[in-house]
């Protein structure tokens, strides 16, 4: 009877945590297989894996795809505004093969950059620029600049 008490009683004392014996035994609720645990068969899991892979693998190639472009870009400005070239950006650009261009859009504002400062070069640039200046303000500019020189003169000559 004493037995029985005592099994009891410890099988109750160790459901409530106390730790009321030594011979504690610890299921495992984890399996060791990482397809059971996902709740998958090994084959999905396979496969679900393999999908992961390739799809970091298209990550990381779209992701050196547009470090290359946005390098490309930079040389392109480097070029125009004649800094010095990187080696980073050349490093970049043969990384990612040499199918690197400019984006699309980027396309279209680097012509329409070229187009613009074409016209600003040409004469007919160069004549709208005329008709939107302050013409009083250079005339009086003039004059004043006019008026100097001959203070100036009229100081160094004697016989005016």
């Amino acid at each position: 009877m004493a037995f029985l008490m005592k099994s009891m009683l410890s099988n109750q004392v160790k459901n409530l945590g106390l730790g009321g014996g030594g011979e504690e035994s610890k299921e495992e609720s984890t399996p060791s297989d990482p397809a059971a645990a996902a709740g998958m068969t090994r084959e999905e899991y396979e496969e679900y894996q393999k999908q992961v892979v390739e799809e970091k693998m298209e990550r990381d190639a779209a992701f050196a795809q547009k470090k290359a472009e946005r390098a490309c870009l930079r040389v392109h400005l480097r070029e125009k505004y004649r800094l010095p070239k990187s080696e980073l950006d050349e490093n970049q650009i043969q990384m990612a093969g040499d199918d690197v261009d400019l984006p699309e859009d980027l396309q279209k504002m680097v012509a329409e950059d070229q187009v613009e400062e074409e016209d600003k070069d040409s004469i007919l640039g160069q004549l709208q620029n005329i008709q939107n200046m302050d013409m009083e303000a250079i005339k009086e500019k003039a004059q004043a600049t006019f008026t100097e020189m001959k203070q100036a003169a009229e100081q160094k000559c004697s016989v005016m």
